[in-house]
């Protein structure tokens, strides 16, 4: 049972959240918030952004939208974390009694929207670029995050396929996806981002888990798991991104790429590379020359090109 007075916090999260103005201008978290409900309660309600590149993408495909089609708008769309979890709040928001199985991939998605509807529908929206104007260095702790899903996403795919994976696009959503928690804190509680930051900057063995625990006072890990669940999102998307299912071949698949994105993203140096290499290998079958061969380094783990 939530308090009256922690109730009465969500009820004014809550409204002040749908009184947020269209022109961007939302309302930032300075402090932390009282609880996981109160979090839940304000991200339940916020404005998703997506990325300004996504959108003028968009553009550009609307423009010959009669020449486009779902994988063209997909490759688009998967680029963006935030611009993601969009299309999938949408076709879950937009579902039809009839429809008994989950849409758990982007471009699924887009076939049962419609090209014509999701150009009608996707156009306008808040920007990222424009809600943290006034936060500059929290854009670029966004945007390296971003970068960082997307290298995760794109070696969990790669794996997935080298796997023969049922289905390589569910893995590679649900490894997209896999920080979106964390990318919303960049989004709406950038002075709170930037202190967690600061803190592992300060000590490189600082786990980041500890680090945002300590500054949000919640584990992002539950805060996710119950926004997918408040969203509605496919049980198997939120499955593929639970680390406590690690027997699971297709949960370590998307767990090992999100830890060697997370881990290379502080160099290529870093001290838990060397089991993240090893767990990879064993999951892959294959022998470490060829795994630093496919992530574009030497056998002493130095980049030989920019890995992907």
């Amino acid at each position: 049972m939530i308090p009256a007075e922690s109730s009465n916090y969500h009820v004014q999260v809550a409204i002040s959240c749908q009184n947020r103005r269209t022109d961007n201008e939302s309302d930032m978290i300075d402090q932390d918030l009282p609880d996981l409900d109160a979090w839940v309660t304000y991200y339940g309600e916020a404005q998703i952004p997506v990325l300004r590149h996504t959108m003028q993408e968009l553009n550009k495909l609307r423009e010959n939208a009669e020449r486009v089609n779902a994988r063209i708008i997909a490759s688009v769309i998967l680029r963006d974390p935030l611009m993601t979890l969009r299309v999938l709040q949408y076709i879950e928001e937009h579902r039809r009694k009839r429809q008994t199985t989950d849409i758990t991939t982007i471009e699924r998605a887009l076939m049962m929207i419609g090209i014509e509807p999701f150009f009608r529908d996707f156009q306008e929206l808040p920007l990222i670029e424009e809600q943290l104007k006034a936060h500059p260095k929290a854009l670029l702790g966004l945007l390296k995050v971003t970068n960082r899903a997307r290298k995760a996403a794109h070696w969990a795919r790669e794996w997935a396929i080298m796997r023969h994976d049922l289905d390589v696009d569910e893995i590679t959503v649900a490894t997209l996806l896999h920080d979106v928690a964390e990318i919303l804190m960049w989004c709406f509680a950038p002075t709170l981002a930037l202190q967690v930051r600061d803190m592992q900057t300060a000590d490189r063995g600082l786990r980041s888990t500890v680090a945002q625990s300590e500054i949000y006072h919640i584990h992002l890990t539950d805060l996710q798991t119950q926004l997918c669940q408040l969203w509605r999102l496919p049980e198997l998307l939120l499955s593929l991104m639970d680390n406590t299912e690690a027997d699971n071949l297709r949960v370590k698949n998307v767990t090992l790429a999100v830890d060697l994105a997370r881990h290379s993203s502080n160099g290529w140096d870093d001290a838990a590379l060397p089991d993240d290499y090893k767990s990879i290998e064993e999951l892959l079958h294959i022998g470490h020359e060829t795994l630093m061969r496919k992530l574009g380094l030497d056998n002493t783990g130095a980049a030989t090109q920019a890995p992907a």
